[in-house]
């Protein structure tokens, strides 16, 4: 069986996920949780209620009961497992930890969270101090909050929800992000990740400094380092965009684009790709923009980089195949849990194909 720490955290704050709300905070704000930073730790940093921790940490409990944590996901989805890590927390941990879902229609104020339907994916199990804790999770529906329980107290550095993206397919409406990690793309293999994930290319907002994007090693042997990719759905590629933001001494020679239709044949047979972007010389710290000749379904898309080097953002902008939607929206309406019906009363049928752009 797959890793689920292979998937996407949806949780994080590079996802725009959020810590809606907490019973408790004294010591370390629960917004921490969701960093999407390495966590830290200074011996001598203390503060007016004691040491500060890069985590979330609460009081100690003199009454019964226990602390909990909510987490709005930044992108909804089908959650795979949960990692609590006690990171440094290691006199004041929670001995036990579970989790719950819901799902819900909009952005509901956190007042309201507590009315709503919640279902256990992680029962209540034993959580180790200074420890990264795994706990695979079954669930297949489609969640877009999660709450974290502890018991009865204690501090958690980091919480990681790990799953599937699950499009709503009323926001796809033209042209989209068809590799978008927010969308449903996801990194499926790569030559070498030494210094950071090619899964850092696809994700929304633009790197900031060169540690947000893909570098991998200095290549000393015959070859190149490439990337292949997932299409969050099967769609027409119309626009590639190669962002070699802030690498100047590291960015790649060339770069190739090749995409695959799945549904053509075995996207693991060498004939079954083609070409995108034709190999071409780019630039360093430079957003590079090439228009895709013709139109071809495709749902896998592949970066090679000559030799080597680093890029900051790849994008794939296109329209979705014929008849791509209905299944989008099938799929999400057999994922979504019992207890969410707002969606089925906003949206009561499959949408109709959207026209071409050019057809508006």
């Amino acid at each position: 069986m797959r890793d689920f720490t292979s998937h996407p955290d949806l949780a994080s704050r590079a996802l725009a996920g959020s810590v809606v709300s907490a019973n408790d905070e004294l010591f370390a704000p629960r917004q921490n949780l969701i960093m999407p930073l390495p966590v830290r730790y200074v011996v001598d940093e203390f503060g007016h209620t004691g040491k500060i921790y890069d985590g979330w940490e609460t009081r100690r409990r003199r009454e019964p009961g226990h602390d909990w944590a909510i987490v709005r996901l930044g992108v909804p989805g089908i959650v795979h497992g949960v990692v609590v890590d006690t990171a440094f927390f290691k006199g004041n941990y929670p001995p036990f930890i579970s989790v719950e879902a819901t799902s819900v229609e909009g952005y509901p104020d956190a007042s309201v969270l507590d009315s709503l339907t919640w279902t256990t994916i992680v029962d209540q199990s034993p959580c180790r101090g200074d420890t990264e804790n795994s706990y695979a999770v079954s669930s297949d529906r489609r969640w877009t909050h999660i709450r974290l329980s502890i018991y009865p107290d204690g501090g958690v550095s980091r919480f990681r929800v790990h799953g599937e993206v699950v499009l709503d397919p009323r926001y796809l409406t033209t042209t989209v992000d068809l590799l978008a990690l927010e969308n449903g793309g996801r990194l499926l293999s790569t030559s070498d990740a030494f210094y950071s994930t090619p899964e850092n290319l696809i994700l929304a907002s633009r790197a900031r400094i060169m540690g947000e994007g893909w570098e991998n090693a200095r290549r000393r042997g015959p070859g190149n380092d490439w990337a292949v990719f997932g299409l969050a759905a099967r769609g027409e590629p119309t626009l590639i965009e190669v962002d070699t933001s802030y690498f100047i001494g590291n960015a790649p020679g060339w770069v190739r684009i090749s995409a695959a239709d799945a549904e053509a044949g075995p996207v693991t047979e060498p004939s079954a790709w083609w070409e995108v972007v034709p190999k071409i010389a780019v630039l360093v710290d430079t957003r590079h923009r090439f228009l895709v000749d013709g139109r071809r379904p495709a749902t896998h898309l592949r970066l090679d980089v000559y030799p080597d080097g680093g890029l900051s953002r790849l994008r794939c902008f296109g329209e979705l195949a014929q008849g791509e939607r209905e299944q989008l929206y099938q799929r999400f309406r057999d994922r979504l849990p019992e207890s969410h019906r707002e969606f089925l009363e906003t949206m009561p049928t499959a949408p109709r194909e959207a026209l071409p752009a050019d057809q508006v």
